[in-house]
C-alpha cells in the first residue's frame, strides 16, 4: 500500500526542496526519516525513484507548523536527505529553504497575511534561532512575482529579506568554537567559526589550488576531498559536534582573493560536494570570519573598514551579499545584525506517495 501526502515542492534561494506540514508526517522520527528517504529517493546517486534531483541542493525538506511560542509565529525543522546513503541530517539550518517558509505558511492557513508584506517570525527548529521573513503579500496574497535576482538563478522573482536574532553559535555554543581565532590540524591553518552555519575556513592555496576552478573540476579532484575529509573528522569535535563522520556539518570553504568586485573568494563543500554557489548560512559565517583580524579569511579580504554593511561572498555561479554589522571592542566580538535577501518560488503542488507507515498519522 502507498500513502498520498501533501506535499508542495519549491524553490527556495539557490536550493529546491519538498515543503510539509509536521501534521502529514509520522510522528515518530525514525518513520519520519524513511518517508523523507523514500519522497526524494536516497539512498540512490540518481534518486530515480523519488523527486530529489541527485543532488544535496535539490535534496532538502521542510516541515513546517504553526508555533506555540510567545512572539513566533512558525516553527520550521529543516531535513537534509543524504543522496548516496540512507541518513537524514538535522545537524544545521538552510537559509535558501527557509526563503520558501513564509509563503508556504501563509498558502496553508497557518497565519493569517497582510498588504503589502507580511512580516513571519520563524523559529529554526535545528538551532533554536529565531528569524523575521518578510513575504510580499499585495493585497493580503503572496506573490512570487518581482524584479529581485540573485546569483544562480535564472530570471527574476519576488524579494524576500531575512533578518536573523543572534545566530552566533547556533550549533556549537560559541561563535569560535575552538576558542582559537586559528587551529592547525594537519599543517594546515583554519578558522573553526559558527554564525548560523559551522563552518571551517581556510586557505585554497594551502592545498594546491588556486580557487578558481570549476565545481566539476573540485568534485574530480579526489585526493582533495580526501584531505579535507581528514580535517573535517578531526575538528568535528573541537568545534562541539562529536563525531561528524555522518552528520552534513561542518562545512569546509576554501577561500581565496576576490575575482568580481567581492571581497572574498569561495568554494564551499556540504560536506562531499562541492556546491555551485554557497549556502546562506554560510555566507554570512564566512563574512563573519573575513571581519575577524587573524582569521585565513582576513588576510585574503584585506581592508573591510571602508566597505559598509553590505559584503558580497563569491562562488562559483556569481556572489550573495550579506548585510553584516559587528563591533570588537576589548578582543569581544559584537554581532549587531546578519541578514540578506532570497528569492523563492512554488514549483508544484499536489501529493507524493510513499509506502503506509504504522502508527500516529498513518
Amino acid at each position: 500500500m502507498q500513502k498520498a501526502i501533501p506535499c508542495t515542492m519549491m524553490r527556495g534561494g539557490t536550493s529546491k526542496g519538498a515543503y510539509f506540514l509536521k501534521s502529514d508526517l509520522p510522528e515518530d522520527e525514525s518513520e519520519r526519516d524513511q518517508v523523507l528517504m523514500s519522497v526524494m529517493g536516497s539512498p540512490d546517486d540518481r534518486q530515480i525513484d523519488g523527486i530529489g534531483g541527485a543532488n544535496p541542493i535539490t535534496s532538502k525538506v521542510a516541515i513546517v507548523s504553526k508555533s506555540d511560542t510567545p512572539g513566533v509565529d512558525i516553527d520550521y525543522l529543516f531535513a537534509q536527505v543524504v543522496v548516496e546513503n540512507p541518513s537524514v541530517g538535522y545537524g544545521q539550518n538552510c537559509g535558501n529553504i527557509l526563503a520558501g517558509v513564509g509563503q508556504f505558511a501563509i498558502e496553508k492557513g497557518l497565519i493569517q497575511a497582510s498588504d503589502p508584506t507580511t512580516e513571519v517570525a520563524v523559529r529554526m527548529l535545528n538551532s533554536g534561532d529565531d528569524v523575521v521573513v518578510t513575504v510580499p503579500t499585495p493585497g493580503g496574497e503572496v506573490t512570487y512575482e518581482g524584479d529581485a535576482q540573485i546569483d544562480g538563478v535564472p530570471g527574476t522573482a519576488a524579494p524576500v529579506p531575512l533578518n536573523f536574532l543572534d545566530t552566533a553559535g547556533s550549533l556549537c555554543g560559541a561563535l569560535l568554537p575552538t576558542g582559537n581565532i586559528v587551529d592547525e590540524v594537519d599543517g594546515i591553518q583554519l578558522t573553526c567559526i559558527d554564525n548560523g552555519m559551522p563552518v571551517v575556513i581556510l586557505r585554497a592555496e594551502d592545498f594546491g589550488i588556486d580557487g578558481t576552478e570549476t565545481v566539476q573540476q573540485l568534485e574530480a579532484n579526489e585526493e582533495l576531498k580526501k584531505r579535507l575529509e581528514k580535517i573535517r573528522l578531526q575538528v568535528g569535535p573541537m568545534m562541539n559536534l562529536g563525531d561528524v563522520s555522518d552528520k552534513t556539518v561542518p562545512k569546509m570553504t576554501l577561500l581565496s582573493k576576490p575575482k568580481s568586485g567581492g571581497i572574498i573568494s569561495t568554494r564551499s563543500f556540504i560536506p562531499h560536494r562541492c556546491h555551485s554557489t554557497i549556502g546562506v548560512f554560510a555566507a554570512v559565517t564566512v563574512a563573519t570570519a573575513c571581519l575577524i583580524p587573524g582569521t585565513p579569511a582576513a588576510e585574503l579580504a584585506g581592508d573591510l573598514s571602508h566597505a559598509g554593511t553590505r559584503l558580497l561572498i563569491e562562488h562559483p555561479s556569481g556572489g550573495m551579499e550579506v548585510d553584516i554589522e559587528m563591533d570588537i571592542e576589548d578582543g569581544e566580538i559584537n554581532l549587531k545584525r546578519a541578514g540578506f535577501l532570497r528569492t523563492a518560488r512554488k514549483l508544484y503542488e499536489g501529493a507524493v506517495f510513499v509506502p503506509e507507515w504504522s502508527g500516529e498519522n498513518a
